[in-house]
């Protein structure tokens, strides 16, 4: 009795073995990839672009963003142990790709400017808004191309969802063909399914990522920059304005953050 049911079990995996599937070639990804319908392979296209181009909008970012904090340090650095403005001036260049030169600049050659009829400011609010909007300017250049990044991140998910709920109607397509419930009816369809999801996934989250820490860093040299401003004006004012006899409201209502010895 015993070795009726051995050869019975014998004949039946001998028989799955002919009329089952056979040992697959390859790896899994690849048959899947073989089997992809046109719709998930423009969505692949597409995701495959976008996580191309989010990649290289972080690598420029991340490149730019660095070199933009090192030189800002090191410009502060100079600015602080300067004794004229002049000086900051003739070796402002060597800093260019810290946005604090751009505030600088602007904001000294509006000094120089109101200066140099008179020898006097004529409007510390003009010198403020001229730094202000140097700044704005500044911050405005480090996040172009920020918003195709954030996009990427959160239209990815979607494009790959499209192509899920594509796999999944060519799923039940291929079983109401098949006539019935069988796995490889409907095998084709998830795969495009799967495959699709975990695209968008993998496009979405590395944009995601890059997005909010480049946005950290922006904030940071933003912040950075509204300092500097403050410190400059201030600096230019205790050229100007005696601490004793304020000269218009402006010099009253100013605080003095940090005075400065510098000289014209």
């Amino acid at each position: 009795m015993l070795n009726l049911f051995l050869l019975q079990a014998q004949d039946a995996t001998q028989t799955t073995g002919a009329s089952g599937a056979a040992p697959v070639s390859g790896s899994a990804l690849t048959d899947m990839a073989h089997n992809l319908g046109p719709v998930a392979i423009a969505v692949l296209l597409l995701l495959l672009i976008g996580s191309l181009q989010s990649w290289a909008i972080i690598l420029g970012k991340w490149s730019s963003l660095r070199r933009a904090g090192t030189q800002s340090r090191r410009f502060l650095r100079a600015f602080q142990k300067a004794e004229r403005l002049q000086d900051i001036a003739a070796v402002s260049e060597q800093f260019k790709p810290s946005p604090l030169v751009q505030v600088f600049e602007e904001t000294y050659d509006e000094y120089r400017h109101q200066t140099d009829s008179t020898g006097e400011v004529r409007s510390f609010k003009a010198l403020e808004r001229t730094a202000q909007t140097a700044s704005s300017e500044a911050l405005s250049a480090l996040e172009t191309r920020m918003t195709w990044l954030a996009t990427i991140g959160a239209v990815a998910p979607f494009v790959g969802l499209f192509g899920t709920i594509m796999g999944i109607v060519d799923a039940f397509h291929g079983l109401g063909t098949s006539g019935g419930a069988t796995l490889r009816a409907v095998a084709p369809g998830i795969s495009e399914a799967l495959i699709t999801t975990a695209a968008g996934l993998l496009v979405a989250v590395p944009a995601v990522m890059g997005y909010n820490q480049m946005t950290a860093r922006l904030r940071e040299l933003g912040a950075r920059m509204d300092d500097f401003s403050r410190e400059l004006l201030n600096a230019i004012e205790d050229i100007h304005v005696s601490p004793a006899a304020p000269t218009d409201d402006y010099a009253r209502t100013r605080e003095r953050e940090m005075p400065r010895g510098l000289h014209r």
